[in-house]
């Protein structure tokens, strides 16, 4: 059935695994987009945690936000995507 196949997607701290099939990034990507229009700033919290591997820290640092604000949009962001990623 629908999604039967695939492997859950875990928004975790670090780089993209190497073994992450095509089709779970082009996922990824797709609810990314979708993020960016809901969001903008959530979605690039989660490029450069996710895909920089950057720091909490860093994130705020190049957003010129406060690491509080970071890990309450990386929080909202993880939630947003996990929803999304569960109606593809």
């Amino acid at each position: 059935k629908r999604g039967g196949n695939h492997r859950p997607v875990t928004l975790q701290e670090g780089v993209v695994p190497v073994e992450m099939r095509g089709e779970v990034i082009l996922a990824l990507d797709e609810a990314l987009d979708r993020l960016s229009q809901f969001d903008e700033r959530l979605a690039r919290v989660v490029e450069y945690k996710f895909f920089g591997g950057m720091t909490q820290e860093e994130i705020a640092d190049i957003l010129d936000l406060s690491p509080r604000t970071v890990r309450s949009d990386w929080r909202k962001a993880r939630m947003w995507l996990a929803h999304a990623l569960k109606e593809t």
